[in-house]
């Protein structure tokens, strides 16, 4: 029998796609029986005020007058040298390129020659956001390289990793993002067509997501069919969308249900799921709608083909196409024979493909490489 590893993660603890992934792989660990340390400035969206098996590590920056700006990476470090040196890590798994990545390359340089092996997991933003700006792509670049092992979790983003970085010669692991099929489970009894088709959208709000375009499909869906939609989560677009829904006179019709730690009860009852992102490195909102059994339209756009199969799990139109999406939408809408086929589809294609214990042992398998 192996002997349990110590790892430590570090993450942004929003509810964007990273911080879910980054806790629900410590999570998972942990019931493996390994020890996990979760460093953040907050606790993690998804991580309950108890969680056996986990430590979690809050990131205090002390904020000094000769201090311009509050010096996370530098806290964060500090942290991470003295969790490894009393904890003895493993393995420090950092996600999202800067500032993790940095602080673990610092705490290593500190640590010398006990220090943790370094893993980083790309996430999207920060290679084609953060890590193409040219303030701070040698940062990105250098600490990506100093990693002892870097993954994403699409080939998209892994090319996109070499090309906008110059990093074709990097070794880069592709272990998909994952959803806990037991949690995420199909469990719906409600007749389909004997009520107000209901459309769903998750994302946090900013402009890369196009929300405006989820309220631009839902209405002209509405405009044929009774339709209800939720949007959850929050975020700096929130303000725009909701004049929007004002000046289309949907309030009736639409409800902004805020942040949320479990979007299952709104997904149980959904009967399509609307993500017409401009980019997507994976789409972990995506895979766990169709874990649930609900179809997704979405923007064919970054790695969401390889997460949805067009016209068999979803469709995938352009970024933009608002009208193409309505269509969709309605078409499956009034043909409840293929929106069943296809809810089938959505859940074996999510098994078949993303299920969490298969990709714990690419990440465990990762982890004892050394």
């Amino acid at each position: 029998m192996q002997v349990p590893l110590n790892i430590g993660i570090s993450c942004y603890p929003t509810f964007g796609g990273s911080g879910v992934v980054a806790t629900e792989i410590g999570l998972g660990m942990a019931r493996r029986g390994h020890r996990v340390h979760l460093f953040a400035y907050d606790r993690p969206a998804r991580l309950a005020e108890s969680a056996d098996g986990i430590i979690f590590h809050r990131i205090e920056v002390r904020d000094y007058p000769v201090f311009h700006q509050p010096p996370y990476t530098l806290a964060l470090t500090s942290r991470m040298v003295d969790v490894a040196r009393h904890e003895k890590l493993d393995i420090l798994h950092v996600h999202y390129a800067v500032p993790h990545a940095t602080s673990a390359f610092l705490a290593r340089s500190v640590l010398g020659a006990h220090a943790p092996r370094i893993v980083t997991t790309l996430h999207g933003t920060d290679i084609t956001l953060v890590g193409s700006d040219p303030t701070y792509r040698p940062i990105t670049r250098f600490s990506i390289q100093q990693s002892d092992a870097v993954t994403t979790p699409s080939t998209w983003l892994r090319d996109e990793t070499h090309r906008l970085l110059d990093l074709d010669g990097l070794p880069i692991d592709v272990i998909p993002n994952f959803v806990d099929m037991q949690r995420f489970a199909p469990n719906r009894t409600l007749p389909y067509g004997d009520r107000p088709a209901a459309l769903v959208h998750v994302s946090n709000f900013r402009a890369v997501k196009r929300v405006p375009d989820v309220v631009e499909v839902f209405a002209g869906v509405l405009r044929e069919r009774p339709a209800h939609l939720t949007l959850i989560g929050d975020g700096p677009e929130r303000g725009r969308v909701e004049y929007l829904v004002e000046r289309l006179g949907l309030q009736t019709k639409v409800d902004f249900v805020g942040e949320l730690h479990d979007v299952r009860a709104h997904l149980q009852e959904a009967d399509l799921f609307l993500l017409p992102s401009e980019s997507e490195s994976f789409g972990v909102a995506a895979l766990e709608a169709q874990a649930m059994g609900v179809p997704v339209i979405a923007s064919r756009v970054g790695g969401l083909p390889e997460v949805i199969a067009d016209h068999e799990t979803g469709r995938l139109l352009p970024v933009g196409d608002i009208a193409g999406m309505t269509t969709a939408a309605l078409e499956l809408l009034a043909d409840p024979a293929r929106l069943g086929r296809m809810r089938l589809a959505a859940r074996e294609r999510a098994v078949g493909r993303f299920e969490m214990n298969a990709v714990l042992d690419g990440y465990v398998a990762l982890y004892r490489r050394w």
